[in-house]
């Protein structure tokens, strides 16, 4: 009954009441993403994480069909050592079945075997968190940077954007997914992972998005050409869309890759 009630609200936010399609948009359904948050403690929990996102978790997911699936460590932004992991699924169900599908998977059960056999008192992790997110029709699947192939340098920066209210959360998405901000975005130099908005999880109603740059030298400038934008000028003192009218809270944090990261 539980899993049923999910994969209906979770399908009906994501496909029928997420967003209004633009014209002459990508014909794709977008993608739920699970973004995990994983608060640590110092000492040997990041490196016995990191063995089993490397070995047993990421593996089993690649298995089922769902790549890519990033890691990254905070830099600046939270306190650390924290990790996120992003799984992106093509719809409610596959995301559901996660734990079942995992559980049927022999060799996930036996690379896993030291992260679930962990006593209480020495677990992997302190804590948990999880986010589902829905990613924007204009950027329906997670796009993997260039440099990933090559291992080549990348600052990752996630954004969240909370609002006061649902209709204040509303007409942020539309700046970005109708009014013509991601192009602005692009225009300047600021190079999306993924554009998505809460659908379960923490600060809601929010937005989430995930942008790379190669340092953070390059991120000042691209930001730098953002904000002298005229198009950008524009949008941003048209009435009802302006921060003060419709943004709360803005969070930003800093992540490196994990040298496993498909990302």
């Amino acid at each position: 009954m539980l899993r049923r009630t999910f994969l209906s609200s979770v399908g009906a936010l994501s496909v029928a009441g997420a967003f209004r399609q633009p014209p002459g948009g990508p014909n794709v359904t977008p993608s739920l993403l699970a973004w995990r948050q994983y608060s640590l403690r110092t000492g040997t929990q990041l490196r016995r994480l990191a063995d089993y996102l490397q070995n047993a978790l990421i593996p089993a997911v690649n298995r089922l069909g769902r790549t890519p699936v990033g890691v990254f460590e905070v830099t600046m932004g939270l306190p650390t050592p924290t990790v996120f992991v992003l799984i992106p699924f093509e719809n409610a169900n596959a995301l559901a079945s996660l734990e079942s599908d995992l559980d049927k998977d022999e060799a996930f059960v036996r690379a896993a075997a030291a992260y679930h056999d962990a006593a209480p008192a020495d677990a992997v992790y302190v804590r948990q968190e999880n986010w589902i997110l829905s990613a924007f029709p204009q950027m329906p699947r997670v796009q993997v940077p260039a440099a990933t192939a090559t291992k080549g340098p990348r600052l990752f920066e996630l954004r969240i954007y909370e609002s006061h209210n649902e209709r204040a959360h509303r007409a942020k998405v539309k700046m970005f997914a109708e009014m013509g901000e991601i192009e602005i975005f692009r225009k300047a130099g600021l190079t999306p992972v993924f554009f998505a908005r809460t659908l379960a999880g923490p600060r809601m109603p929010s937005l989430v998005y995930m942008l790379v740059h190669e340092n953070m030298a390059g991120r000042e400038k691209s930001w730098d050409n953002f904000r002298v934008d005229p198009d950008w000028r524009k949008l941003s003192q048209t009435p009802g869309f302006t921060d003060p009218e419709i943004v709360s809270n803005i969070t930003t944090v800093f992540l490196r890759p994990a040298a496993y990261s498909q990302i």
